[in-house]
């Protein structure tokens, strides 16, 4: 019976020694993060997204980096996320700018999907924004040109090859997805008519494209997620700023004229060593911001 006594003593000790033990390692992480002060990061969601889809990110962000304040902006929900881009940006850009306010250290900002052409919008004319980080995760950055299964929802009617009748239209410009249809066959309406892409991308003349390069070039690092299993973002290079010539030959973002003549600020991002390119196959479109090991490869680093 002492024997017995003696071993549940024992027991009693490695359990709460275990406990004390697990206490320390969270007060020690608590600490960490304290002294650390992990920067905000606001996540900014995509095409006929809403913010509860983020939760699994949202996760990963605090288990590698506890403390976090992890904010996903709550607009455009859904049906919502057709609104035109400028407009979104405005939106998204009111709700963010007092979380930056409040950052004293900067913010990071995670933008999947559409919400990354919304967050260069944001970058490109927040003249004293705060972000570090621009992970931009599965984002049509050079445009989408696709026979996609959101393309057959949205115009059961059209086809890549003749969506442009509508989208190069002032009716079509209203929708989000009309403002970055790059169709290669037609480039000349593309230029003239894109309100949104073009325009960012200096393709048109634009008086602002000057005092835009140097607000988005305010970044620390620029970080372009993507892969060739995705199935939406077409061709999957435009996540990396490539795109399709008029043979529909995907041209690398290195050879693309917009990186060449450092338009908007890729060259000079990419000399500085703050461009990162993260390739990772077997993902497909909707699962980006659920994966664990494409938050471990291409987020978690740039989130400090």
């Amino acid at each position: 019976m002492k024997g017995s006594h003696s071993a549940m003593s024992s027991r009693s000790r490695r359990r709460s020694g275990g406990a004390v033990g697990l206490l320390y390692t969270l007060l020690g992480a608590c600490l960490w993060a304290a002294v650390v002060g992990y920067k905000p990061v606001i996540i900014v969601h995509g095409l006929f997204d809403s913010s509860g889809d983020f939760k699994n990110l949202q996760r990963f962000i605090n288990e590698s980096h506890p403390g976090t304040n992890v904010t996903v902006i709550d607009l455009f929900d859904r049906s919502a996320s057709l609104q035109p881009m400028w407009k979104q940006v405005e939106g998204f850009k009111a709700a963010i700018y007092p979380i930056m306010q409040n950052a004293a250290d900067g913010v990071h900002f995670i933008c999947y999907s559409q919400g990354g052409l919304v967050c260069r919008g944001i970058l490109s004319t927040l003249s004293d924004h705060n972000v570090h980080s621009f992970i931009s995760l599965s984002s049509p950055q050079a445009g989408q040109y696709g026979d996609t299964d959101y393309l057959k929802y949205l115009f059961p009617q059209f086809v890549k090859s003749n969506l442009y009748h509508l989208c190069y239209t002032s009716i079509g410009q209203r929708i989000s997805i009309c403002n970055y249809w790059n169709d290669p066959h037609h480039r000349d309406l593309y230029v003239n008519s894109s309100d949104y892409l073009a325009l960012l991308n200096s393709e048109r003349p634009n008086p602002n494209s000057t005092e835009w390069k140097k607000n988005f070039l305010k970044i620390k690092k620029l970080v372009l997620i993507g892969g060739p299993d995705d199935g939406v973002i077409t061709p999957w290079q435009s996540s990396q700023f490539g795109f399709y010539d008029d043979n529909e030959t995907v041209v690398e973002m290195q050879h693309q004229d917009l990186y060449l003549r450092d338009v908007f600020g890729l060259k000079t991002l990419a000399a500085r060593g703050d461009l990162i390119l993260c390739s990772v196959p077997g993902v497909e479109h909707v699962w980006w911001h659920s994966n664990e090991t494409v938050f471990h490869l291409c987020m978690e680093k740039w989130l400090v």
